[in-house]
């Protein structure tokens, strides 16, 4: 694979074997719970409400931020990746570290939009067998969406206040 990664990237540090490995348990972890699914008799829903979608969606975006980018969740991603810097709002930015696998999860773990994927595919899993649940999450997660935009409009309040 070290020619492919080569060619793929000029440098050379594009691990495509760990990205395909990664790639590869991703849909085995869903055939496996497609199957598992079936044969349990779980039923799809017919249709999937647009507020569910909306719900979905909020709790995918939050559950992937604390995932890659919040501090206490830093000890998930540390034997992948290398803290570079402090952000706002208790968040940090990460840069993957070491070569193939490794450097793969790195890259999945530090990245928002690429751990996005993994959480929908499981939030959806949740919704399909235990959809009462899976709300609860999702609404769990919004209301930290919430309290974080309440977060951020009281900081900028106090922040006018004092200038």
């Amino acid at each position: 694979m070290a020619a492919a990664e080569r060619s793929y990237d000029e440098q050379g540090e594009a691990p495509l074997g760990g990205y395909a490995a990664l790639a590869a348990v991703f849909a085995t972890g869903a055939v496996l719970f497609a199957l598992t699914a079936r044969r349990r008799g779980v039923r799809l829903p017919d249709r999937v409400p647009p507020w569910d979608v909306v719900l979905l969606g909020g709790a995918t975006f939050k559950a992937s931020r604390l995932l890659t980018k919040d501090k206490v969740t830093g000890f998930l991603r540390a034997p992948f990746t290398r803290r570079t810097d402090d952000i706002p709002a208790g968040e940090v930015r990460e840069e993957p570290r070491g070569t193939g696998v490794r450097r793969a999860v790195g890259d999945l773990v530090s990245c928002p939009f690429c751990t996005s994927a993994r959480v929908a595919g499981a939030l959806t899993a949740g919704y399909t067998c235990a959809p009462r649940a899976a709300r609860l999450v999702c609404a769990g997660l919004g209301a930290v969406i919430v309290a974080d935009w309440l977060q951020y409009a009281w900081s900028l309040t106090e922040r006018k206040a004092e200038g």
